[in-house]
This record gives structure tokens, C-alpha cells and sequence, in this order.
């Protein structure tokens, strides 16, 4: 054991429990620990203890002092470094003087034992502090020791102790760094000359960013990285694109030059400013090995790309490395006020380790220009540094000077290492400047005029590297001339034949990959009935084998029941909603496909209603019965953890690499999606039109006003329908089981893919009309758009009802009780996109009707009357509406209030009192809700 052991990582108790020990015996401690307890005891006594020490009580004191020394600077010497490259630091007290860990000059050549703790053996305190300030207080500071492992601590300090966290690069290696240094700065400066004005969100005072990412690359692929994905905002985008990436030149200049693609007008592309737009390519790095690059597109929105980026990977690991994680790696480049300041970083950071959502570890590498916009660094956290969010997990941060080029290539070199050898997230913390404003046209200088002064001094990191270079003797004094001649030449000519073009060329198509064989809809596609039925024998073999729980395990009572009377479903071939919806996950899987769930509670159901993972009784045993089916290996469903924002996106980014996945999130409330509009709007919604990229992701948001109040109503259909435009998405508001079955399974029943927007009802989960019969399921079957009245004869109808979702059964009610055959219900099941021909169709066959209206149980700007009321502007079918009035709060808290209203929506439809039987449908939906809240 080391003699020294007695310093790492104890706790209290455990120190209690040696003393007492050491008290009746000092024998029966290690050596280390006597000699501790040996120099506590005279601190507290004043005399020293008789142990039979050899050492004198006050060299053991010093030893102490000297061990204590060391551990101060592995605890606080990041807060004592040289990384800022255009400030002074900030002060913190108590600092790293001799004076602090009760040592002075007259110690410092004095040899002390305490050396072996950092692998000099017994040495002079000059030396071990020379050490410890190399190592911990130079370019790079690290922070780690509030990590929980002893090993992780063991491995850090091993590593940067022993190297004393300074690179000794081979000259290769150092002509490499400069080459992309070169690359970094000459190419930010070519956009700048050639298109002056225009905005670029430079990169400069941060261009040691390229030969960072560079050496991740190689070194990855050393440690069996095949592929990396990169999200990133911004600023330095088009400089990562072309000199990491490898996207043309040609291609960005021409994008400068606003040129747009040939096919556009025909293809609803509707395109991105450039530092915006994403790219993927092979390259083959300096060992032969070929690795996979893909820079996710983002919006302006800072941080939002971060969880789709993890789901990306996620995706990737299931779909692509069986589960490896090693294989691939997640890069997000962050700035500093945004890592500090966007809620959304902890949401996903909080991801890293869970079951269903971790990727074996996220490289986070900090651009820390030291101003966001405008604003100070002291105005955009109250935290020492932005990085501090990384205590959360654990990970280890590496804070890093920018225009030590070396030292970041080394500290991030380190970063891989950890990643892959321990698979958590790891920090850099790259601190840097930035040159102009927020962009190009903006004047810094009004805001931090001191800063700004010296930032225009300041040389760029590629003149400070090739002087340091000179100074070692380590390249020709024209070798960075040459290159900068060499390169801008390059770019001259690529400049040359862009302009040769008159139209982008598409050199990252979207439908590669997994995505080949898939292609972007047409407008005739979107009504084109899918294949979605199943055979009777499949389904019911199916549905028996999910239905039916071993006998050998012991499940809750309640459990049982629920299965023995989903399994007398299956003999009565007559399925409920939550059957229905099981069982378009069960086909699926015995077709091949992969089916993944996550939100909040779904694994039970927000309304105890899935039931789809199963806790036994005794024990903490899951059993999942789609997971005993054929091809249930590829059935995950994950409860999330309490985040809308982080998993929403995150499920994106896991559809968008796996096309042939039914990917599904879930509202635990449709009215809590509110808290991912972002993702909805910048992602969801816009996404094929901004960046050529399809998406299957569906979402399912319980919705319907059942007297529960504002917040467990309304998943704000109008939102989603402002939203639609080209066919974007497709929303629907489904009344049977067999229609929700049918639009799942028609997700990966198309060649192409949209988004899904699912309003999924409460109440109606039990309700006994709320089933559907085998038939329904059948080939012969397929998602209605629309579903007519078959009560009524047309001839008789005078009033049409047009309507979507639960408020179909209470007006069914009133129809059914007062044999109502004039007026006709018809179900618009999918409100988008909307079904024109078919609701033409329902119009001329109702000739005799003198109104048609839309019925709705929302406010009257909200739910889908707002769309509808645009969409049948002008058109043949006049509508008008019954509904709540208008109101600023999606519903009544009051359960007596809400039945109110209820029945007078119902009663106006009627132009009938709502009657005793529709009070008591309305009635029971208020408890089954409140059962279910």
C-alpha cells in the first residue's frame, strides 16, 4: 500500500474510526496513518506522541504541510493559472503562496518523503513545487476532485503529473497544428476581404478550435472512434465546415453569393442562412482508418441542438454499433454565456448517465470568448466558471489558454482518453477572445471599449504558435508564409470557379444512408391510402402472446386482472385503446421494425392505461410482454426523466438517424409540450424546409377538457396548426382504437417520412364506445382522414356536425338519446393535412342540409377552429362554429362549471337542451379524469 494513502480521498467517519484505532494500537494502522495521527496528536497537544517514530515531530508536521501543498494545488490550482489570454485574472484567497500551507523559503531546499505522492520519491520542496505549478497552474487548469472515483482522481493525477500537463509533440505532429492554424485564420480573413460586410460570425481570436477538433479526429480513431457527430451554434460554423469537414469551398463562397438551387420553386425548399446549414462526410484520417463527420444543422436558438445531437448518437448505437459506445462520440461545441445561461444544457447533461438516453460520453468543448453578445462574463453567471455545470455529472473540466495551441491539442487528446476509457462527459474549457462583435458589422467597442483595446494589439494564435515554433528551431522561418501563400491561392481559385456556377450544387443529399430508398413527399402522396391492415390469424396470435403472463412470476393483483380481461379482448376480438395501441407496436416488431417510447411515466401510462413494463410483486423485476414477442428485442421504452425540452428534442434527433424506427414521445400532459415549443417550431415543424431534412418522430399529447383545469386540458391543437404549411406535418385527433393503429403503423408504411402530432384522449381510455373490432384492424382496413355519420340517412340530415376528437361522444350521446336523424356527426380525424376532397365529398352527399358547423369543446381561438376558419375561407362548405367563448385560459378549474359549459356546447349543437344522458357522459368523464390526474 502506499505510505502515503492517508491522503486521498478519505472521509471523515472512515479517519474516526483509524484514530480510535490508532489510539489502542498504532501498530494496527498503516505506517502512513501513524505518522499522521503522530503529528495531529502534537498539533493538539503540544508534545509529540510516543509511537516510536523515527521522523522528528516537526519534519512530520512540514511532510503533512508539503502533502497538504500538493493537494491544494490539485484542489485550487485552476483558480491560480495563466489561461486568459487577453485579461488579468481574477483574485482568490487564500492564494498558492508557501505561507498558505504553513511552509517558507527556509523550506524550500529541504527533501521531504512527500515527493512519492507525485513520483519524485523523497525530493527538495523546490522541485515538488515546480511540479504542481507546471502541472496545475500553466496553460491548462484542471478541475476534478469532486469526482466520487478514486480511480478516475488516480488516473487524472497519474497522467497530468507525470507529463506535467505539458506537450512534447513530435515535429510532424507540430507542423500539422500549424497547417491547421493556418487554414483556421486564412480562411476567416479571405471572407473577410472578399465579402466585406456580409456576416460570418467569425471564428477569430479562437482559431486554435480547428487543430483541437483535428486532433480529436485522430486520436478517436487510435481509440476505435468510427464516427463523431458535432453540434455546435454559429460562430466559427463555416470554418469547421470547410476545414474539419471538408465541405467545399466552392460551396460556401457561392452560398455568400446567394445563389439557391435549381430545383427550389418546385421542392418547397425555403433554405437557411449558410452558418446555419449542416453537412456529413467520410474522411480518412493519418492512420488509414475512415471515420464518419456529421455537423447536425441548428437553429439560432443556442443549446437547442445539444439533445439532438445526443439522440443522434443514441440512435446510431442501437441502430448502427450494437449497443457500443465506444464507436461513436458526441462533440457539442457551446459558448460560454449560452453553457452557463441555457436551461436546456442541464436538461440534457442530466441525460448523460440514464438507461435510455445515455451515449457513453459527451466531449463538451467551451468557446469562451468572455462575452455573450453584449454582455460581461460577470453579468452572465453568478458561478466561478461557465463550466461549473459539469460538477453535476461528475465530469472532469479542462480550462485551457486558446493561444497555447499545444496545450489545448493535449488537454483535449486527454479528454478522448477519459471519454473512452470511462465513458462520461469531459469539458473543455477553451478560453479565447473574440475579435469583432457578436458579427461582423457590430462595434464591440461600446460596450467593452478596455477589452476591445487589447484584443486589436493582440496577435492571432497562429503568430504566436509559428514564434514559438522560430524560437525552438523547430520550423523554417518561411514555413508559415508559405503556407498562408500556398492556402490563399487555394482559396482564390475555389473562389474562381464558383463563380463559375450560376446554382448550388446539392452535395449532402438527404436521402442517403439509412435514409436511402425513403424520398421528400409530393403533394398527391399525402392522400394515397398505406398498407397498414394485419391479418385476423397474425393479430390474434399477437395479441394472445401479450396478453398472457407467465405463471412462474408473481404480479400485482390489479395487474392480473387488467391482463385477464385484456386477454377476454382477444376473445371477444373487440380491443380497447390501450390494445390498440400495443398492438401496432406488436405488428411492427414482428414486421422488423424497431419501436422506441419515451416521456414522462409511459412506461405504466400517465393514466395507468399502457401497462406496457410490468414490476413484480415481490421484487424489482420488470417484465415487458411486447419484449417476449418476435422481434421484441427491439421494443425500448424509457420514463424519462422530468424534462419536455431535453427529451423531445433528443427523440428528434433519434428519428432523424433512424428512419425505420417508430420513434414516439409522450406528453405526460399534452399541455406540458409547451415547454419543447422550441424544438416543435425550429425543428419539427420547419426542418424539411430549411434543411432538406424528413423526420418520423411522433408525438402523443393526452388533450381534452374534462374539468381538470388550465393545465391538464389542452395540448393547444391551434399551435400545431398555425404551424402547418406544405404538407409539413401531419396532426391528427383520433376517436377509435383501430384509427390510432392504423396512423402508427402508417408511419413506416410510406417511402417517405412527416411528424406525427398526436392528440390522444383521457376519458375516453375506458370509455365502453371507445373500442374497435378485429375487422377494423384487418387488411381490409386503413386510417380514415375522415369517418361519416352511418346513423343517418343523407336525405334527412339538415344539420351537419363537423367535429374531432372526445367531443364526439357527448354529441353522439345527444344524437343516439333523442334519435336525432337530422343531424349528422362527421369526425375530421386528421385535422392536417386536411382532407379537402373527402370533406367536399361529405358536402355533396348532404344535400339537404341547410348548416353545417364545427364543433369544438375549446374556446373559440383555440382548438382547430382558428385553422378551420382560415382553411374554408372561400371555399364551397360555409362553416360556423359552436364552442366555449373565446377566453385567455385553455379551461375552468371548476369540475361544475366545466359540466356547464359542456353541456351547452352540446345543447347548441342540438338546438336542444343537452339532456340527462349527455350530463351523465359528461359527468363520468370529469371522475375518469380525476381518476386519471
Amino acid at each position: 500500500m502506499d505510505k502515503l494513502s492517508y491522503l486521498s480521498n478519505a472521509d471523515s467517519a472512515y479517519i474516526d474510526s483509524l484514530y480510535e484505532a490508532y489510539k489502542e494500537d498504532p501498530n494496527s494502522i498503516d505506517f502512513g496513518w501513524q505518522k499522521f495521527f503522530e503529528g495531529f496528536d502534537f498539533g493538539q497537544n503540544g508534545t509529540a506522541a510516543a509511537s516510536g517514530a523515527q521522523a522528528t515531530p516537526d519534519h512530520v508536521l512540514k511532510e503533512i504541510n508539503v502533502l497538504n501543498m500538493i493537494n491544494g494545488y490539485r484542489d485550487r490550482g485552476h483558480l491560480f493559472t495563466e489561461t486568459n489570454p487577453v485579461r488579468q485574472r481574477r483574485k482568490y484567497y487564500p492564494g498558492k503562496e508557501l505561507e498558505t500551507f504553513g511552509l517558507s523559503e527556509a523550506d524550500m531546499d529541504t527533501v521531504f518523503n512527500a515527493g512519492v505522492e507525485v513520483g519524485l520519491g523523497p525530493a527538495k520542496l523546490r522541485d515538488i513545487r515546480q511540479l504542481i505549478e507546471d502541472t496545475y497552474c500553466r496553460s491548462i487548469g484542471a478541475e476534478f476532485k469532486y469526482i466520487r472515483s478514486p480511480e478516475k482522481i488516480k488516473w487524472l493525477q497519474d497522467r497530468m503529473e507525470g507529463e506535467r500537463n505539458t506537450p512534447n509533440f513530435p515535429l510532424d505532429t507540430k507542423k500539422r497544428i500549424l497547417r491547421k492554424l493556418n487554414e483556421a485564420v486564412v480562411f476567416e480573413n479571405f471572407l473577410g476581404t472578399k465579402f466585406l460586410g456580409q456576416k460570418r460570425f467569425s471564428l477569430e481570436g479562437a482559431e486554435s478550435l480547428i487543430p483541437a477538433l483535428d486532433s480529436v479526429i485522430e486520436k478517436g480513431t487510435e481509440l476505435g472512434i468510427q464516427e463523431f457527430v458535432i453540434g455546435m451554434a454559429h460562430r466559427g460554423r463555416l470554418n469547421v465546415l470547410t476545414n474539419i469537414l471538408g465541405k467545399s469551398y466552392e460551396s460556401v463562397f457561392s452560398e455568400f453569393e446567394g445563389k439557391t438551387y435549381a430545383e427550389e420553386a418546385e421542392q418547397d425548399f425555403g433554405g437557411d442562412v449558410k452558418y446555419h446549414l449542416g453537412y456529413s462526410t467520410d474522411i480518412t484520417a493519418n492512420n488509414g482508418a475512415s471515420v464518419h463527420l456529421s455537423l447536425v444543422p441548428n437553429p439560432s436558438h443556442l443549446e437547442t441542438v445539444d439533445p439532438v445531437v445526443e439522440g443522434i448518437v443514441r440512435s446510431k448505437i442501437d441502430m448502427k454499433y450494437d449497443g457500443d459506445a465506444t464507436k461513436i462520440a458526441p462533440i457539442l461545441i457551446h459558448g460560454d454565456a449560452a453553457v452557463a445561461g441555457q436551461g436546456i444544457v442541464y436538461e440534457v447533461i442530466q441525460m448523460s448517465k440514464l438507461e435510455g438516453f445515455r451515449t457513453g460520453g459527451t466531449i463538451h468543448i467551451v468557446v469562451n470568448n468572455q462575452v455573450g453578445f453584449t454582455t460581461n462574463f460577470k453579468d452572465g453567471r453568478s458561478s466561478t466558471y461557465c463550466t461549473d455545470i459539469a460538477k453535476v455529472t461528475l465530469s472532469p473540466v479542462f480550462h485551457v489558454n486558446g493561444d497555447d495551441v499545444e496545450a489545448l491539442v493535449y488537454a483535449i487528446n486527454l479528454a478522448v482518453e477519459y471519454r473512452q476509457k470511462y465513458h462520461t462527459d469531459v469539458f473543455i474549457d477553451l478560453l479565447c477572445y473574440r475579435r469583432y462583435g457578436h458579427n461582423e458589422a457590430d462595434e464591440p467597442k461600446f460596450t467593452q471599449p478596455l477589452l476591445y483595446k487589447a484584443i486589436e494589439k493582440h496577435p492571432n494564435p497562429r503568430e504566436i504558435y509559428n514564434q514559438k515554433l522560430l524560437d525552438q528551431g523547430s520550423v523554417d522561418a518561411n514555413l508559415a508564409k508559405e503556407m498562408e501563400k500556398d492556402f490563399r491561392k487555394l482559396l482564390q481559385e475555389r473562389l474562381d470557379e464558383s463563380k463559375e456556377d450560376e446554382n448550388l450544387t446539392q452535395d449532402n443529399p438527404m436521402y442517403s444512408g439509412a435514409w436511402k430508398g425513403l424520398r421528400k413527399a409530393k403533394y398527391e402522396d399525402i392522400f394515397v391510402p398505406a398498407k397498414t391492415g394485419v391479418s385476423e390469424k397474425t393479430f390474434l396470435a399477437l395479441a394472445q402472446e401479450i396478453t398472457t403472463l407467465p405463471n412462474d412470476k408473481k404480479f400485482f393483483r390489479k395487474i392480473s386482472r387488467l391482463f385477464d380481461e385484456r386477454a377476454k379482448m382477444v376473445e371477444s376480438k373487440t380491443f380497447d385503446w390501450a390494445m390498440g395501441e400495443l398492438m401496432a407496436y406488436a405488428t411492427l416488431l414482428n414486421e422488423g421494425a424497431r419501436v422506441r417510447i419515451s416521456g414522462q411515466d409511459v412506461e405504466r401510462g400517465t393514466f395507468s392505461h399502457r401497462h406496457a413494463v410490468l414490476t413484480l410483486e415481490d421484487s424489482e423485476e420488470e417484465y415487458i410482454p411486447l419484449q417476449q414477442i418476435n422481434g421484441g428485442e427491439r421494443f425500448n421504452i424509457y420514463n424519462s426523466h422530468l424534462s419536455e425540452y431535453g427529451v423531445l428534442g433528443f427523440e428528434y434527433g433519434y428519428a432523424l438517424a433512424n428512419p425505420q424506427s417508430l420513434t414516439i414521445w409522450e406528453a405526460q400532459f399534452g399541455d406540458f409540450y409547451n415547454g419543447a415549443q422550441i424544438i416543435v417550431d425550429q425543428y419539427i415543424s420547419s426542418a424539411e424546409t430549411k434543411w432538406r431534412r424528413s423526420n418520423a418522430l411522433v408525438m402523443l399529447l393526452p388533450h381534452g377538457l374534462e374539468g381538470q383545469g388550465p393545465e391538464h386540458s389542452s395540448a393547444r391543437i391551434e399551435r400545431f396548426l398555425e404551424l402547418c404549411a406544405e404538407n409539413n406535418m401531419q396532426i391528427v385527433n383520433c376517436t377509435t382504437p383501430a384509427n390510432f393503429f392504423h396512423v402508427l403503423r402508417r408511419q413506416l408504411k410510406r417511402d417517405f417520412r412527416k411528424p406525427l402530432i398526436v392528440f390522444t384522449p383521457k376519458s375516453l381510455l375506458r370509455h365502453p364506445k371507445v373500442v374497435s373490432s378485429l375487422s377494423e384492424f384487418s387488411t381490409r382496413s386503413q386510417f380514415q382522414e375522415v369517418i361519416d355519420d352511418s346513423y343517418v340517412k343523407s336525405a334527412d340530415v339538415k344539420r351537419v356536425l363537423f367535429c374531432s376528437g372526445k367531443i364526439y361522444y357527448d354529441l353522439l350521446e345527444k344524437q343516439q338519446a333523442d334519435e336525432r336523424k337530422d343531424v349528422a356527426i362527421v369526425r375530421v380525424e386528421q385535422l392536417y393535412p386536411t382532407p379537402m376532397d373527402r370533406l367536399r365529398a361529405i358536402r355533396n352527399k348532404y344535400k339537404n342540409a341547410k348548416e353545417f358547423l364545427w364543433v369544438q369543446e375549446e374556446p373559440e381561438n383555440m382548438g382547430a377552429w382558428p385553422y378551420i376558419c382560415r382553411k374554408f375561407r372561400n371555399r364551397n362548405i360555409v362553416l360556423d362554429v359552436i364552442s366555449r367563448k373565446e377566453s385567455s385560459s385553455t379551461a375552468t378549474g371548476y369540475a361544475k362549471q366545466h359540466i356547464s359549459q359542456q353541456l351547452a356546447v352540446v345543447g347548441r349543437a342540438f338546438e336542444d337542451k343537452a339532456g340527462p344522458e349527455v350530463k351523465e357522459n359528461v359527468k363520468s368523464n370529469v371522475k375518469l379524469a380525476a381518476k386519471a390526474d
